[in-house]
């Protein structure tokens, strides 16, 4: 054993303490964050708009902070953009992470010398945690790879704009700087496919110990990796023990990771975003992502069942229960107040608070009222590729209203398979049986013959990665939605089966 795997253990035994005693004390950690965050902030712009020195109690706060998106806080952030101080924190942000918006365009979202290190060190804690857990350490000697967005930066009012993945790399601590890959070089090149290509490149002889990206784009360099070397990714890195992995569900690509490694790896799940590191796996053996409540952010959380209300009942962390699904609002150190992150969480334990990411409350279909969600689609389509043994590469669902005459709307699936299943009627079937067990609205809809079961597109091999290319969005941070209550992207990928 290595001085630094030693080292990392006994480093990794004093962070689990630290973290444990925040974790113990969930309110009280955060009503500390609470008031931190209203003291901070009390002079600039937005607390003067808002009466920041007169708050004294949650109840106030979300009597006066309404709870607003970007494109509703966008007029306080285009003043910071344009170099304005003290506008939603003091002084001015460190950097802009820059990411594709919606209506607003691209979103600029602030980042503090206040909530920098947080990103970093929740990073960190998470591999900290899984060596205290397991005491397997000696993955720190080899070499790590981030697929992340480049580094790359432009400046604008003396604040650097960049991707966060981007952003992060520039904070990686000196001691794994040794180990990490790929090379400032190759991390800048802009194409995703070109990038990856010189990825394989620098790693295909190197002892690569731990790998780490959203899931669709690691298993672009694994089969590439296989491509080029005829083996499977765990016979090329011998020594490959631990997948960290953030951004979707990464259940759907258990069975092709598996395949395409050859062995099973212990993997780490991440919560992180451009407005903050918000959960990390801290149990390998437990269902959830453990809240970071002492990282400079305090949370708010709204049933989704309600959140489209005019008033909806804003809870504080110890008025939510497990197995609920929330809309999860944070305010920040970084100057983001009572803001929507768009994500829906359920929490799968509150002693202590862990929590899983079960959707985006935009990414749903609801065309008939069925209020279907990401979790239940994504959970669907696991236990069927258990019981009917398949795999998929990328699936989304859509509505189906323009059927032809005298049948009836549907849901449609459209799938690309790994390893095609024989009878993709039977698929179907399972899956919308599951899907009824799970959600009331979409069973009542089936029986009632409002709609008709769910039908199963077959796409072909590449196709979403062919669509994310389409749209500019191949590689990086960007994520395919489950679902949607259009058919943009459904009828993107259609086009190009043609």
């Amino acid at each position: 054993m290595s001085l630094k795997s030693i080292g990392a253990k006994i480093f990794a035994k004093i962070i689990t303490k630290r973290i444990n005693k925040w974790a113990n004390n969930p309110i009280k950690t955060q009503k500390k964050v609470f008031n931190k965050l209203l003291l901070d902030a009390k002079d600039t712009s937005f607390g003067k708009d808002h009466g920041f020195s007169k708050i004294s109690s949650f109840d106030d706060f979300a009597k006066q902070v309404p709870i607003r998106d970007y494109e509703a806080l966008k007029g306080y952030v285009d003043r910071v953009v344009n170099g304005e101080a003290d506008v939603l924190w003091p002084g001015k942000p460190l950097y802009f992470a820059k990411t594709s918006g919606t209506t607003s365009g691209a979103k600029y979202i602030p980042l503090t010398k206040a909530s920098m290190p947080a990103h970093i060190e929740a990073a960190r804690n998470a591999i900290l945690c899984y060596i205290h857990e397991t005491g397997k350490a000696d993955f720190v000697d080899g070499k790590m790879i981030f697929l992340q967005g480049s580094p790359e930066m432009t400046e604008k009012h003396g604040i650097q704009i960049g991707r966060l993945s981007g952003i992060v790399a520039h904070f990686v601590p000196a001691y794994l700087q040794k180990n990490r890959l790929p090379s400032f070089q190759t991390n800048c090149i802009s194409d995703w496919e070109t990038k990856v290509d010189a990825i394989v490149e620098e790693t295909i002889n190197e002892n690569m110990t731990v790998i780490s990206g959203i899931p669709s784009w690691v298993q672009m360099y694994f089969e590439r990796l296989e491509l080029a070397t005829d083996k499977a990714v765990g016979s090329l890195f011998k020594n490959f023990s631990l997948f960290i992995y953030g951004g979707v569900n990464f259940e759907p690509y258990r069975a092709k990771f598996n395949s395409l490694i050859g062995r099973k790896v212990d993997s780490i799940e991440l919560y992180p975003a451009s407005e903050g590191f918000f959960a990390f796996q801290d149990k390998q053996q437990e269902r959830g992502m453990l809240l970071q409540l002492n990282s400079g952010i305090f949370y708010e959380f709204v049933e989704a069942t309600s959140f489209f209300e005019k008033n909806p009942q804003r809870l504080s962390i110890g008025e939510v229960k497990a197995g609920v699904n929330y809309v999860m609002i944070i305010s920040t150190n970084a100057g983001l107040w009572a803001y929507n992150l768009g994500d829906t969480i359920q929490f799968t334990s509150t002693n202590p608070y862990r929590l899983i990411v079960s959707g985006r409350i935009k990414h749903f279909i609801s065309a008939f009222g069925e209020h279907v969600i990401g979790k239940e689609v994504e959970q669907a389509i696991e236990l069927s590729m258990k019981k009917l043994d398949f795999s998929i590469s990328e699936f989304t669902v859509a509505p189906q209203i323009e059927t032809i005459e005298g049948e009836l709307p549907y849901h449609e699936w459209l799938i690309e398979f790994e390893n095609e299943p024989k009878d993709l009627q039977k698929v179907a079937a399972d899956i919308d049986q599951l899907m009824q067990e799970q959600n009331s609205y979409y069973k009542d809809l089936i029986t009632g013959k409002v709609l008709q079961p769910l039908k199963i597109t077959k796409l072909n091999r590449y196709s979403f990665n062919s669509f994310m290319k389409s749209q500019g969005k191949l590689g990086g941070q960007n994520k395919v939605p489950r679902l949607a209550n259009d058919r943009k992207i459904a009828d993107g990928l259609l086009k190009i089966q043609c």
